[in-house]
């Protein structure tokens, strides 16, 4: 199926195009750190409970991988041009309401929102790269800018929030996205892909299925924070996201006339390959960030805006190795590439592991920031390439939407894993005479070797991806007639 302006040909500026997709791939990763750091002063502004206030973290993410796949779909059904835009008026609305928040249920509100805004703009930015941009070096050069804004946006969540939260206020972490969204709004009209030339019926049970399930899916994982992997609240919750997810397995398989997944999409080595291997890199990924940033705070003491500065390097590596990955992906196809970066990466978590109370930046943390950054850099350009570049261009955002929800899923479900046996084992320090920062040293250092164990199992899953030969199917997408000199600047 083809828009009514793909019918038309008309030329397409790169270079806008490229440029919208970097910031949303920006914006949407920063805002998943960006409000940690200013937790403490949204609870005393707005009167949060304790418990209550990992709500303001909680609702966006499961929101947002609840809904992935959904966001994904709307791209092929209803054109990537409005459903970017809704995509960028759902995040800035919600970014504004959260800025302006009186209440903690209000922000709550808005978070959620804002979850719904990145489910639809992640993967249809995604959708737009590799419907516009051709197989090959250009597309290649294209996703290892697109991964490297994913890293950048990440890594500088902690620095923005904390040094607006410092000299500004926490509301600024939510009303920057303001101008940023009504900017890429009025990009966003570079972008090809309006009305569909015939009106489809989206698979709404289908949608509601597994949405539901994974939305439940996460919900179960992050309330392990708070309680037992066996609590009975928890195995409950647990049941209930199988028996959804099955139920939608049902209805893709039988029911549905024009399925929201297509499950033969999984046949292939390279979209099956992909996405397991993109949910265990997610899930050692997430950890290692997650536990730096815990052993920087709270057993090195450094400050907010300084551990946001401690991850430049990490940040600066992934885009180089991003960078350099897309210039090889052409020769090497996806499996190499793939496997050789997690195995540097599982390295440079293990390195991690060696952590110490007595550690500095330089000895302890530099070293392997950039091993692990220049190692999952490139294999995060081959995954997203193979789990793209194989699939009909009227299925591009379905392909990006289940990628998505791997990295999505794949990190909610690594982090809780890790905190729970990082926690088991500080917990079981303390009783023998261990310090508190002596225990929660020795709780990270096994939260980080345990993400590097997930890592190094990803980078055995990832031979089994086509090397150079199935790197460029024969269904790939038809690229959109290019007319801009920026390309040039891409070769």
């Amino acid at each position: 199926m083809r828009d009514k302006n793909t019918v038309a040909n008309p030329p397409v500026r790169l270079g806008w195009v490229l440029a919208v997709v970097v910031t949303v791939q920006f914006i949407v990763t920063l805002d998943t750190s960006v409000v940690v750091v200013a937790l403490p002063a949204i609870r005393a502004a707005l009167g949060f409970t304790e418990s209550g206030l990992q709500w303001v973290v909680n609702a966006y993410v499961i929101v947002f991988g609840g809904f992935l796949l959904l966001g994904g779909r709307t791209a092929d059904l209803y054109g990537r041009r409005r459903m970017l835009w809704w995509g960028l008026g759902l995040f800035g609305a919600a970014s504004l309401a959260g800025g302006l928040a009186q209440t903690d249920w209000e922000l709550v509100s808005a978070r959620a929102v804002q979850g719904l805004g990145a489910a639809i703009l992640a993967p249809v930015a995604l959708t737009i790269l590799t419907a516009t941009f051709p197989v090959g070096h250009l597309r290649a050069r294209a996703l290892g800018l697109w991964s490297a804004a994913g890293a950048a946006g990440g890594a500088a969540g902690v620095l923005v929030g904390g040094v607006l939260t410092e000299y500004l206020n926490w509301r600024s972490v939510l009303l920057i996205n303001v101008p940023v969204m009504i900017a890429a709004m009025v990009a966003g009209k570079e972008v090809p892909g309006g009305r569909p030339e015939h009106r489809v019926r989206l698979d709404v049970l289908g949608a509601l299925l597994v949405t539901a399930g994974m939305a439940t899916l996460v919900f179960a994982v992050v309330s392990t924070d708070g309680g037992s992997w066996t609590a009975p609240g928890t195995l409950l919750t647990f049941l209930l996201a199988i028996a959804l997810l099955a139920g939608f397995v049902m209805v893709e398989s039988r029911i549905a006339a024009q399925p929201l997944v297509r499950l033969g999409l999984f046949t292939t080595r390279a979209a099956s390959g992909s996405n397991l291997t993109m949910l265990l890199l997610a899930c050692g990924q997430f950890a290692g960030f997650y536990f730096v940033s815990l052993y920087l705070q709270q057993v090195l003491h450094f400050g907010a805006a300084v551990t946001g500065l401690a991850f430049l390097p990490f940040s600066l590596g992934f885009t180089l190795s991003s960078l350099a990955g897309s210039r090889v992906l052409d020769r090497t196809g996806p499996r190499p590439l793939a496997a050789t970066g997690l195995a540097v990466g599982a390295l440079g978590l293990f390195w991690f592991s060696k952590i110490s109370v007595s550690g500095d930046f330089l000895g302890t943390v530099l070293g392997p920031s950039l091993v692990t950054s220049l190692g999952l850099g490139a294999a995060y350009v081959a995954l997203a390439n193979a789990a793209t570049s194989s699939v009909a261009p009227h299925e591009a955002g379905m392909a990006s939407g289940v990628f998505n929800s791997a990295t999505q899923i794949g990190g909610s479900l690594g982090l809780a894993i890790t905190v729970s046996v990082g926690a088991s084992h500080t917990a079981a320090l303390l009783p023998q005479g261990a310090s508190t920062v002596e225990a929660l040293n020795a709780g990270y250092a096994t939260s980080l070797l345990t993400g590097a164990c997930i890592v190094l199992v990803a980078a055995l899953v990832a031979l089994i991806l086509p090397g150079r030969k199935g790197a460029a199917p024969a269904n790939a997408p038809t690229p959109e007639p290019v007319a801009d000199p920026a390309a040039e600047t891409l070769r």
